[in-house]
């Protein structure tokens, strides 16, 4: 939040620009909403949930993913409702480092994913097995760091397969279409009515 300038009008700001806009992130049913009354063609979820984001440190604020893509499903429905049937995009948006946090992102709600550690894997990424994110170089209060990943194969093995490995790090379209067909749906937007059921884990453990 500035306090030289105004504020910046977003409602006006998307109906003037001749381009659908994207906008986030948010990580409640509350500020979905209002970004989806400003006309947004998509909103972007996530908070502080990425590999290289320590903002649950820094700042003590952190949005478990599938939490936060459901809450945010719930409010496009709501939106569709009030709107007379505008469908707004929902964009799954960090911590989606394997092809099963993938398949869980979509499962919740998701439309799209954006990938940054399961990309930065790949032998073409810029990064050459690093990965980081924007907030790491916050000048006066980074909320990031460098994340050393390796690497594990091709862009298209990353994305395609063969998969040498069974902890999802490659082949990620192959899982996804694995997922759809053990659970009996055809497409994705299907697949957004699956049944979740939320089940703890031990962290660390093979599952």
């Amino acid at each position: 939040v500035s306090t030289h300038t105004e504020p910046l009008n977003l409602k006006q700001f998307i109906y003037e620009l001749d381009v659908p806009v994207i906008v986030g992130g948010a990580a409640t049913y509350t500020a979905a909403l209002h970004l989806m009354r400003t006309g947004a063609a998509g909103v972007l979820v996530g908070f502080g949930g990425g590999a290289a984001a320590t903002t649950r440190k820094t700042l003590g604020i952190h949005a478990p993913m599938a939490t936060a893509v459901a809450d945010v499903h719930a409010a496009r429905r709501d939106y569709m409702d009030e709107s007379g049937g505008r469908y707004v995009h929902v964009i799954a948006d960090g911590g989606l480092g394997t092809s099963g946090e993938i398949v869980k992102a979509f499962g919740v709600g998701a439309d799209a994913v954006m990938l940054g550690t399961a990309l930065a894997r790949s032998t073409e990424a810029p990064g050459r097995g690093m990965h980081w994110g924007a907030e790491a170089h916050h000048p006066d209060l980074p909320r990031g760091h460098r994340v050393e990943l390796g690497t594990v194969g091709s862009l298209e093995q990353v994305l395609f397969g063969p998969g040498r490995t069974a902890i999802g790090e490659l082949n990620l379209a192959g899982a996804l279409r694995r997922a759809l067909a053990t659970t009996g749906y055809l497409d994705l937007k299907e697949f957004q009515r699956v049944d979740v059921t939320v089940s703890p884990y031990q962290t660390g453990s093979v599952v």
